[in-house]
């Protein structure tokens, strides 16, 4: 999948997860999404390059970038918990889903329960 295709994917992602808003708030390059005004993915152009940026367990970033050549450390971000997701062979649309998903789950998790759209321990996962 190329770079546009992963920011349309994770875009569509987006469109269903309650209380998820857009900005554009450091200008039309980057598109911010927010929930509760927390910020859960970002996604712009490096040079040349389209990319989504994602929050990630710390652990689980580590694991994605050593298994994903196309995942790396959050560009502009705490590279600890944040990742960047670039187009290419490594990253699936079902990847994306998931990493937009669990990006939201755990901004969710981090805001008082009584801010919290949905329970972030259950929202979005099968039985």
């Amino acid at each position: 999948m190329d770079g546009q295709e992963l920011q349309k994917i994770a875009g569509d992602c987006t469109v269903e997860l309650p209380g998820a808003d857009l900005e554009h708030r450091f200008g039309p390059d980057w598109d911010l999404y927010k929930v509760r005004g927390k910020v859960f993915m970002l996604m712009t152009d490096m040079p040349g390059r389209p990319v989504v940026i994602l929050k990630a367990d710390p652990d689980d970033a580590a694991a994605l970038r050593e298994r994903h050549a196309d995942i790396t450390p959050g560009y502009h971000m705490n590279k600890r918990h944040w990742i960047t997701v670039e187009g290419g062979g490594t990253v699936d649309e079902k990847l994306v889903k998931e990493l937009v998903m669990d990006s939201y789950r755990l901004v969710v998790g981090g805001l008082p329960k009584s801010e919290q759209p949905v329970d972030p321990h259950t929202y979005g996962r099968r039985v």
